[in-house]
């Protein structure tokens, strides 16, 4: 790091020998005296945020007594598990830098948190109605749970109370349906990355039917892993559906509003996922004789329906009636044959008619009388006036029977 070098305040700099500093000089060397500081943390509260266009966050954090203007690059803003906002009091970790263009100096954040409880609330709050506006709330998009899952998915510690309740109750209701569980860190710094993680490789596993996430109760800043982008952003492109299970009753979290279905408890998310098998087997029983019934009164009106027929006059005389059905339709095929045969004569008549009339009409019993058709050889052209061809072309003659090819010798005139 170069050192600055120090004069007389009546020392005139020609005469010192000492160096004279640009600004741009002067800049860098506070900027690399500044940035040889460690990572810091601070704590205050976010006035002027402004994100801009391309990514960044531009906000100044104050206290009571001073202000430093703050940059979050773009690559960092998008893993933060809130978004700032002006009026929230934050804890944040970076580093000191300086913006040598202006030559002020700053904070370049690489963490920040909320710094107390009701600014986790807010950040609640902040990240509810970006989500929302966003559409992963939408009611539309919500997929139904299957109604007998085979296998049902687990999102959960491995060893809270929230995995024995859900193991416990599929356990007792659905003692067939197979569980998988992911165990994930459900507090701490990385818990969100590790469930959003988990959510995908259930659904890239592709073997369940429907999944659980949560975890039992505690305090908000236990919950918030659950209320963190990630775990939202995974459970709203999961195909498998989800039902988040997170706390108590009276706790929601932001899984809650993304998930398809929302559990009060990680125990009423078992009941919810899977059928109580003995409810199932009494409603099986209770169809299975109401269909039993509705087929034996359907069979006892066909039998009486069956017993009425049997007992008309038709059944009784089956031989006589067929006779005079056989009557009845000889009567009708006569009737049919009359009608083609008379059909069939005027027919013929007009056919014969026809026949004559194209006769008269054909060209070729005009020839048998000596006439002839000619034709130019070149186009197939029939001729009918002596101009329509010229000497020494050919021409062809048809006659009745056969034909003549020549050439013109001479041509005589049309009025001949």
């Amino acid at each position: 790091m170069n050192t600055f070098t120090w004069m007389d305040e009546e020392e005139e700099p020609s005469s010192s020998g000492k160096r004279v500093y640009s600004i741009s000089e002067l800049t860098r060397e506070i900027k690399m005296t500044l940035e040889g500081f460690p990572p810091i943390w601070a704590e205050g509260e976010i006035s002027n945020f402004t994100r801009h266009s391309s990514g960044h966050l531009y906000f100044s954090m104050k206290d009571s007594g001073a202000q430093i203007a703050c940059v979050v690059w773009r690559g960092r803003a998008g893993s933060f598990r809130f978004v700032p906002e002006d009026g929230m009091k934050v804890i944040v970790m970076g580093r000191l830098s300086v913006y040598e263009r202006q030559g002020r100096y700053q904070l370049i954040i690489e963490r920040i948190q909320p710094a107390g409880q009701g600014d986790l609330q807010r950040a609640f709050e902040a990240l509810k109605r970006k989500l929302a506006a966003e559409g992963l709330f939408d009611a539309s998009r919500k997929k139904p749970i299957p109604r007998f899952p085979d296998t049902v998915g687990v999102v959960t510690s491995p060893t809270g109370a929230a995995v024995r309740d859900i193991v416990s109750v599929i356990r007792r209701r659905f003692p067939s349906v197979h569980m998988i569980l992911r165990p994930v860190a459900v507090q701490g710094e990385n818990a969100a990355l590790d469930i959003a993680r988990a959510i995908d490789e259930m659904n890239a596993f592709g073997k369940v039917d429907v999944m659980i996430v949560g975890r039992g109760g505690g305090s908000l800043e236990d919950l918030w892993a659950f209320n963190e982008e990630p775990v939202a952003r995974a459970i709203h492109r999961s195909v498998i559906p989800v039902i988040s299970a997170v706390g108590h009753e009276i706790d929601f979290s932001i899984s809650d509003f993304t998930a398809d279905l929302r559990a009060p408890t990680p125990s009423a998310a078992a009941e919810l996922a899977v059928r109580d098998r003995s409810e199932c087997l009494d409603m099986v029983n209770e169809r299975t004789g109401r269909l039993l019934r509705n087929h034996g009164q359907r069979l006892r009106r066909h039998r009486e329906k069956f017993e009425s027929v049997v007992k008309r006059y038709g059944m009784r005389r089956p031989r006589a009636l067929i006779q005079e059905y056989c009557l009845k339709l000889d009567d009708v095929w006569q009737s049919l044959r009359q009608a083609a045969l008379q059909r069939y004569s005027v027919e013929q008549k007009a056919v014969e008619a026809l026949e004559g009339r194209l006769k008269a009409l054909n060209p070729l019993a005009v020839l048998e009388r000596g006439y002839s058709i000619a034709t130019r050889v070149r186009d197939g052209k029939v001729l009918t006036r002596s101009s329509s061809v010229e000497v020494q072309e050919a021409v062809h003659i048809r006659l009745a029977r056969g034909g003549i090819r020549g050439v013109v010798q001479e041509i005589e005139d049309e009025s001949r």
